[in-house]
């Protein structure tokens, strides 16, 4: 039986989740090391508070955390140069690149609805590279963080096949979700590592930066997570996908009323495009 509390759960993993763009932009550190900090500090509070994480690591789950770091560090890099409304909507294509990749590694059909559903995606994405967006105190350069926000969308698809991979092999006796989140806590560790080099030397660290990175990766990525991974258990697949797009609605909303950042007509209507379609797509294949 669905309780109240395991809705509420996914509402508060999605509220959280949608305040990084907002507290990425917030830190004035640069962005290599914001992705950095950010990933460290998660992967470790993943392992603490979510016993599942530490289990059953193979060379799948370092093979899936490999694109799920990039998208962690991708996301920071679009948050730096383009608006927060951007960088999420741009990641939420991500289930373009899944029906398109889907035949060819999953070895799933592409049912003939789902390409009317790719091609509005694809047009919603569309939407933001149309006019030159003018640069500003929080978007310095829109034109590559749209790029980059892209390709992060890229990597989040290619981190939900993965999911998916690891979720058919993952032994009946394992707690649901674990692999997942070993998965989760693995990329976290690969993207500290990676964009390590980049964010040396880090140097003196205000008070306020150490509160912003501690913020993301302590409550908007692991305390995310323990409350989704809770909530997922008796919410079914439709509505957790559902309630996970105040994710993308919101994310927009805080760097609004954080920053002042208003992001132009063109990305308004091509993220109502792709949380529009996503939205009829999931009900519509339930």
């Amino acid at each position: 039986m669905v309780r109240t509390t395991d809705r509420l759960m996914i509402l508060a993993a999605a509220l959280l989740f949608s305040t990084g763009g907002a507290a990425v932009k917030l830190c004035s550190l640069e962005s290599w090391q914001v992705a950095s900090l950010r990933s460290g500090i998660a992967a470790l509070a993943l392992l603490v508070f979510l016993p599942s994480a530490r289990r059953g690591w193979t060379w799948r789950t370092w093979m899936v955390g490999i694109a799920y770091a990039a998208t962690m560090i991708l996301y920071v890099l679009a948050n730096k140069l383009t608006t927060a409304a951007n960088a999420i909507f741009l990641q939420s294509t991500a289930p373009l690149y899944i029906l398109l990749l889907s035949p060819l590694l999953l070895h799933e059909k592409v049912r003939r609805r789902q390409v009317a559903f790719m091609g509005a995606l694809a047009g919603g994405m569309a939407l933001f590279f149309i006019g030159a967006q003018p640069a500003s105190v929080t978007a310095p350069d829109p034109a590559l963080g749209n790029i980059l926000g892209a390709a992060a969308g890229f990597s989040w698809a290619l981190s939900i096949i993965g999911l998916r991979w690891l979720g058919r092999d993952q032994r009946r006796e394992e707690p649901a979700g674990s692999a997942a989140l070993a998965a989760a806590a693995c990329g976290n560790l690969i993207a500290f590592l990676i964009a390590l080099p980049m964010a040396l030397p880090i140097g003196v660290i205000s008070p306020l930066d150490w509160v912003t990175v501690v913020y993301l990766g302590v409550f908007q990525i692991a305390i995310a997570y323990v409350f989704l991974a809770r909530g997922v258990r008796r919410v079914g697949a439709l509505e957790v996908s559902l309630l996970l797009l105040l994710e993308p609605v919101l994310n927009p909303v805080w760097a609004l009323i954080v920053h002042g950042e208003q992001p132009t007509v063109w990305a308004i209507v091509g993220g109502a495009v792709i949380v529009g379609a996503t939205a009829i797509n999931t009900w519509r294949s339930s």
